[in-house]
């Protein structure tokens, strides 16, 4: 019984995840439980690894890699290594020597490799790599068969085949050879025999009536229809047109069409065919009369007109200048039987070809030719699939580690080095660095999962116009404020491979980015509510002031028309809101000024701890909210959206979230210059504190609270005298009852004092 495999898991993202560490946690992935696998599917597109890797494991090509095709890949790749810890290094090469030839899978691998470095002009080499096999093209460039079941000219061994190849091409089209060359499969050759087929009997059907159908033997009858055929529905409506005009004489002028037309066209530059009367009757219209074939007919089609005289007419109704419509209705009559013939045709593909050389390919024989040749290359299938799977194994000594590493676990997302298979680069915006970003292919459609992920997510359409590439990406923001981020502004993606891209903001998913934000965000609110109310203020004042301004010019023009201004009336209810509305100001920075010298007089680090108390009171809520949605920022979501299958709930804490996004700072060692040139004065903070210290020292000295470091001329007490505030009386203990009879005098008494006189 095999022994029970131990495995090691580490903790990241709030959930463990399996350690893969050796060939043999690879080989024995198969025993993991896939509850604790992070993914269960991922697309094969928009990743960082090789689309043609992906292509292979993906073995019912549905553009998905699930856990079963990995565990197929992975056993694949270890029963044909010698040393399942060779995936692990993700070598673009791959040794000879390193693959298992002690079994015959392996053994057919190793020749189909030195074969394949013999087809490529490399037959000493001892490695093969993803370079050698990346044009598939060049590895069977001079090779007659492949086993892909698709012939070329060179599969031919002799001219006459080849030529049959060519036509077969150039009739039915082309399968693509691994050869990259044109040539064609087991279904265009059938296809083409059929052809073949069909369009000899079509052909042997009209020979066998040759009489009835080719009176005029088979060119010459081609080419009297191929005359008729131009012009009969020219000559049907001039002979219709001549029955009308019998029929009523009064319509000729009509039938010939105004003169206003000919006008028309007479005051152009005719062209010497005269085009631009082709739609008018062949010839001038009358009751009964006979088309003329010559001289007086409509120059746009006179020439057409000839080929009918010679190619039809005379052959079958001598030679004559005008024809009648019964000699007409015969003529076409004639010509029926062939007609009949043509809309029957079949084979219509080689009809190119031509009667003689299809009759010669279908008795030559080389429907048997081509298809035996074709059986010949079909059965080097399985020697052209060796080949295949030669490339899928180098394919996966290079990326199946990585894949595994991002698939079974998330580890090069958490270890902080390599980025992960799904992070396509990094965006540089609003001096940050975001690492988290993903290629998505509809924004609209990824945003509605994208947003149950509780991170802030910034889609940007990124292009670069030297190339005329663009592409969509999703970032996310995870560290620094949210302020100056909004559709339409611009930044620099960098992909994986270095290059550069436009990119610009298209559309926003707003979250909490970090409790920096949260507990500025109630006073930014507070602030921008002011700056619109006053904004708001201003406008209304502008308003009023330009309406006064144009009352005042309009009184100004008309000083001499209009009467004297009546003296304005004192509004006796406004003079009153004018008073409460003064006193309510008062009473509010009476309350200010009260507040501030209460706290003042408590002392510095009361005031402070005062101050610090209402600024948590104002930012705790905001930030314990914010706390709790970033610590739970999923990143499941938005893989799930790309077509991924998570199987874990992948945090993004607030610790991790600052290292996928980096706030500029300045370098180690850097010196800052402390003057700007052009900066803006603002507040003289430095100046609004030392005054706000001074009158906080100016006040405690009033109150006498320095007066026990002061000497005593610097006292309140004595500078103000009678003006210095009382100061606030000490309680005094009530002194102890007598514990004992007091002593006895030890000295008689003091005279008692003279009484004080009047004055």
């Amino acid at each position: 019984m095999r022994e029970k495999r131990t495995w090691t898991f580490f903790r990241a993202g709030g959930f463990d995840q399996v350690r893969l560490d050796s060939g043999a946690d690879l080989m024995r992935l198969h025993e993991l439980d896939q509850k604790l696998w992070v993914a269960l599917a991922c697309p094969t597109n928009g990743l960082e690894l090789d689309p043609r890797t992906l292509g292979f494991i993906d073995i019912d090509k549905d553009g998905r890699v699930r856990a079963s095709e990995l565990i197929s890949a992975v056993a694949f790749a270890g029963r044909n290594l010698k040393n399942p810890d060779d995936l692990l290094k993700g070598d673009t090469t791959l040794p000879l020597s390193a693959i298992n030839d002690e079994a015959p899978e392996g053994r057919t691998l190793l020749a189909s490799a030195r074969q394949i470095l013999t087809n490529i002009g490399r037959p000493d080499a001892t490695s093969i790599s993803t370079d050698d096999l990346a044009d598939p093209a060049k590895i069977f460039a001079e090779t007659a068969f492949n086993g892909d079941g698709v012939i070329t000219e060179i599969s031919a061994a002799d001219d006459a085949t080849r030529a049959v190849v060519r036509e077969m091409i150039d009739c039915i089209g082309t399968d693509p050879d691994r050869s990259g060359k044109p040539g064609v499969g087991g279904e265009k050759v059938a296809t083409f025999f059929a052809e073949v087929e069909a369009f000899a009997a079509w052909q042997a059907k009209g020979e066998g009536d040759a009489a009835r159908v080719f009176p005029l033997g088979m060119e010459k009858t081609a080419a009297a229809a191929a005359a008729v055929a131009a012009l009969r529905a020219k000559v049907d409506d001039y002979f219709g047109r001549c029955r009308l005009a019998a029929f009523d004489p009064r319509t000729v002028q009509f039938l010939n069409r105004q003169e206003e037309e000919y006008l028309a066209v007479a005051a152009k530059d005719l062209t010497i065919t005269a085009e631009e009367v082709a739609a008018f009757p062949l010839a001038t219209v009358a009751a009964g009369r006979s088309l003329p074939l010559s001289g007086a007919v409509n120059p746009a089609h006179a020439a057409a007109l000839s080929a009918l005289a010679d190619a039809a007419v005379a052959p079958f109704l001598g030679s004559r200048e005008a024809l009648s419509e019964a000699e007409w209705i015969d003529l076409c009559g004639r010509l029926a039987p062939y007609e009949a013939w043509v809309a029957e045709k079949q084979g219509l593909l080689v009809e190119k070809l031509g009667p003689a050389r299809v009759r010669e390919i279908r008795e030559s024989g080389a429907q048997a030719v081509v298809t035996d040749l074709i059986a010949k290359d079909k059965a080097l299938e399985a020697e052209a699939t060796n080949i295949e799977n030669v490339e899928r194994l180098v394919r996966y000594h290079r990326d199946l580690f990585q894949l595994c590493t991002n698939f079974v676990s998330f580890r090069d997302f958490y270890d902080g080095g390599e980025p992960a298979t799904f992070q396509c680069g990094t965006l540089y915006l609003d001096r940050r660095a975001c690492r988290l970003c993903l290629r998505v292919d509809d924004p609209a459609r990824h945003a509605t999962m994208a947003v149950r992920s509780g991170a802030y997510l910034v889609y940007v359409e990124c292009s670069r116009k030297a190339t005329n590439e663009k592409m969509n990406v999703v970032a996310a923001f995870t560290a620094g404020d949210s302020d100056n981020l909004m559709v339409g502004r611009n930044g620099v993606f960098y992909d994986r491979r270095g290059q550069d891209w436009d990119a610009t903001i298209t559309r926003i998913i707003d979250n909490p980015i970090s409790l920096r934000q949260a507990f500025w965000a109630p006073y930014r609110k507070f602030a921008r509510m002011i700056e619109e109310v006053v904004a708001k203020r201003a406008a209304a004042a502008n308003a009023e002031s330009e309406g006064t301004m144009s009352n005042l010019a309009t009184t100004v023009v008309h000083a001499d028309k209009s009467k004297p201004a009546e003296p304005k009336k004192v509004d006796v209810g406004s003079v009153a809101a004018l008073g409460v509305a003064v006193g309510a100001i008062g009473t509010f920075f009476t309350a200010v000024v009260g507040y501030a010298t209460g706290l003042i007089g408590l002392g510095v680090l009361p005031t402070l701890g005062a101050i610090v108390g209402v600024m948590m009171l104002i930012s705790l809520p905001s930030v314990v909210l914010a706390y709790v949605k970033l610590r739970k920022r999923n990143l499941g979501p938005i893989l799930d959206a790309n077509g991924w299958a998570v199987n874990a709930d992948a945090k993004v804490n607030v610790a991790f979230g600052e290292t996928l996004t980096s706030v500029a700072k300045l370098p180690p060692g850097a010196r800052r210059e402390s003057s700007e040139r052009y900066a803006d004065k603002g507040l003289p903070w430095k100046r609004v504190l030392a005054l706000v210290l001074i009158v906080w020292a100016g006040y405690r000295w009033y109150r006498g609270g320095f007066d026990r470091f002061l000497p005593e001329r610097a006292q309140s007490k004595t500078v103000l005298g009678d003006f210095a505030p009382k100061p606030e009386p000490i309680p005094v203990a009530a002194p102890a009852a007598p514990t004992a009879a007091p002593a006895a005098p030890t000295a008689a008494p003091a005279a008692p004092a003279a009484p004080l006189e009047k004055k």
